[in-house]
């Protein structure tokens, strides 16, 4: 495989992950603006784990819907 097409199928699967967590972020947000405001709070301080965490377990929370679905 070429390096090209290397380039164009890391470029898409960075492209995937960000869009879902960024579509994380957005569904924390709404649903749960308080919990987001918090760690939004302690990233300002350089504490970056709440937020880490809240959007991990979104991610996590989607996941075992979409398992428990299929």
């Amino acid at each position: 495989m070429s390096l090209g097409r290397w380039s164009v199928s890391l470029a898409a699967v960075l492209g995937l992950l960000a869009a879902m967590v960024a579509a994380a972020v957005i569904w924390l947000v709404v649903t749960d603006p308080v919990r987001t405001a918090d760690a939004a709070g302690k990233v300002a301080t350089g504490d970056v784990a709440p937020i880490v965490q809240a959007i991990g377990d979104v991610i996590l929370d989607a996941l075992k819907g979409l398992f428990k679905y299929l």
